[in-house]
């Protein structure tokens, strides 16, 4: 998600300025209903809003606000806010997608500055029996201004190979419902992310599951070799793989 940290200096003198209640000017801007909230909207509520307000936002039923408080517990998080994790480990899980992407920011937020907390949190939430929840572990995890030490990208692999193994596992009737979909197609892009981060780490561990005969773990290997950091990461890697699932 490409955010223009001009323009959210500029929402946050905004909202500084703003005298009485935001929401009204937050819905106004939030770009919804439309294909793209105001995500620099939302960054600069989660870094301008008190704490209280914060959570507020975040038990709204309004998509927009939800999403705004939803990131603001990341940074909330980052400033040792003991109450905010479980917070955000059931907005992770929340039947809105806006929500649920919002989760996955507040972790990403948090990585910006606490990261070995961020990774803690990601791999615990690996292994939670919610596939959004295990979504949102990967998704946050998965951003390339996070992964730029091999000790870091080393942790993200092993949480990548927890949830697919958790793909892998899911029983039948639980393969056809949509948690299941959000996670597989989550898994599509974010082994990618890793890969390009570390390919020569990376490449080894994702090759481990070309042996995986589960058709959903396949289909996720594909999608991940057409995409064009993974590509330019290593060529000849990408073709030998993709040679090699297609036998």
């Amino acid at each position: 998600m490409r955010v223009r940290v001009s323009r959210v200096a500029e929402y946050r003198d905004t909202l500084r300025a703003l005298s009485g209640s935001w929401e009204p000017y937050l819905r106004e801007h939030s770009g919804l209903p439309g294909p793209r909230g105001n995500l620099e909207l939302v960054q600069a509520v989660a870094e301008e809003a008190p704490a209280e307000r914060l959570r507020a936002y975040a038990e709204e039923e309004d998509e927009f606000l939800a999403a705004c408080g939803t990131v603001g517990l990341g940074r909330l998080l980052a400033e040792s806010d003991a109450t905010a994790e479980a917070a955000l480990h059931r907005l992770a899980g929340d039947r809105r997608w806006r929500v649920r992407e919002a989760a996955a920011m507040a972790l990403q937020r948090l990585g910006d500055g606490d990261e070995n907390r961020m990774l803690e949190i990601a791999e615990r939430w690996a292994a939670d029996p919610s596939l959004l929840v295990r979504r949102a572990a990967i998704a946050g995890a998965c951003e390339p201004r996070l992964l730029t030490r091999p000790e870091t990208v080393e942790r993200v692999f092993g949480v990548l190979d927890v949830t697919t193994r958790a793909l892998a596992d899911c029983p039948p009737a639980q393969a056809r419902s949509e948690p299941f979909r959000v996670l597989r197609q989550a898994l599509a892009y974010c082994w990618s992310v890793a890969v390009a981060a570390a390919p020569e780490p990376g490449f080894d561990r994702f090759e481990r599951w070309i042996a995986d005969e589960h058709r959903d773990v396949r289909w996720m290997l594909r999608k991940n070799l057409t995409k064009a950091r993974m590509r330019k990461a290593d060529p000849r890697r990408c073709l030998e793989l993709d040679r090699r699932l297609a036998s």
